[in-house]
């Protein structure tokens, strides 16, 4: 356990290099190439997501914002009192702030992220704002299962607050596993606010992803980046370019580094040959209909409680509850 403030500490549960290796070495090897999206949030990576949220294309965290602060209020009346609010994916802990100020007598606050440094400096900020709630940073993958903290006080239940779509990286199998694997850690009881991409436009998507400041192309780029730093590899960041389209049988975006011509690059002493115009995938970003996802949820024994939505109807953030 590592102190990151006088008032928190830091439970580290971060991958190894070694497991990073792995990761990559079997993504490489697959067909097609693939690396895991999880990989995206070093220090730099994180970083570069929080540039994405503000750019004016990326209406996701704009109308995810909007949502929260006007039914901040609503929200917390769902949650309950004397609540466990665990964040998975917390990052910047942005988003949390307007449902920690609604809440009734929160237990403690888990913020749950895989870039430590990230992570230490986030709930560092949040203990001096929120004094009377106990910040308990957890560094791990959070698609791992991982235990709760301990905390001082004893809490009525847990819920888990997922915003920003991500469950929209997992394929429809996966995310019903991780709605599952959430379900044993709350218990029953226990609640999930989740916020979801809705179907819309292709267009409005497929800008969110290709934004003209070329933030989203740098991000998805910081991953090769990370892979040279971390791993000993070569990749040659020119010769690669970042790809969003959307797929419409599956109502997905897919993100992907194409290669620019035929290649090969080296990671710790392992090489990998890439032709012309061949895609490494680095990320789907599955988009919903709140009643297709309340569908998907039950499977798991969720129950969609309440739902709310932008003035748009782009994006929802939905209340689901483990019944007793």
């Amino acid at each position: 356990m590592l102190n990151s403030d006088s008032a928190t500490s830091l439970l580290d549960l971060e991958p190894t290099t070694k497991q990073f290796l792995e990761d990559v070495l079997a993504g490489l090897r697959s067909s097609p190439k693939r690396l895991p999206c999880k990989y995206f949030y070093d220090e730099r990576g994180s970083q570069l997501f929080d540039q994405i949220c503000l750019l004016e294309e990326y209406y996701l965290t704009r109308s995810e914002d909007q949502i929260i602060k006007e039914f901040a209020e609503e929200m917390a009346d769902q949650i309950g009192p004397g609540v466990m609010l665990v964040e998975y994916g917390s990052g910047s802990s942005t988003k949390t702030r307007a449902l920690l100020d609604k809440l009734d007598d929160p237990v403690a606050y888990v913020p749950v992220d895989i870039s430590r440094e990230h992570l230490a400096s986030t709930a560092a900020q949040l203990s001096r704002v929120y004094p009377q709630i106990e910040i308990l940073p957890v560094c791990a993958d959070f698609t791992e299962s991982f235990s709760l903290p301990v905390s001082r006080r004893v809490p009525t239940h847990s819920a888990v607050f997922f915003p920003g779509s991500t469950i929209g990286n997992f394929e429809p199998p996966e995310a019903r596993a991780m709605l599952e694997q959430i379900a044993d850690l709350c218990g029953r009881g226990g609640g999930l606010l989740i916020g979801i991409d809705l179907q819309k436009d292709v267009s409005v998507i497929e800008a969110a992803y290709n934004d003209s400041l070329g933030v989203t192309a740098d991000f998805n780029k910081n991953l090769l980046d990370r892979i040279n730093r971390d791993l000993a590899g070569n990749f040659d960041l020119d010769q690669f370019g970042h790809r969003a389209v959307y797929a419409d049988l599956e109502d997905r975006v897919e993100l992907s580094l194409v290669s620019y011509s035929e290649q090969s690059v080296s990671i710790a002493d392992h090489l990998f040959q890439f032709t012309e115009g061949e895609p490494i995938f680095t990320e789907h970003s599955h988009k919903y209909t709140i009643d297709g996802f309340a569908v998907l949820a039950a499977q798991v024994g969720l129950t969609l409680r309440k739902s709310w939505t932008d003035k748009e109807s782009r994006f929802a953030v939905l209340h689901l509850a483990f019944l007793d």
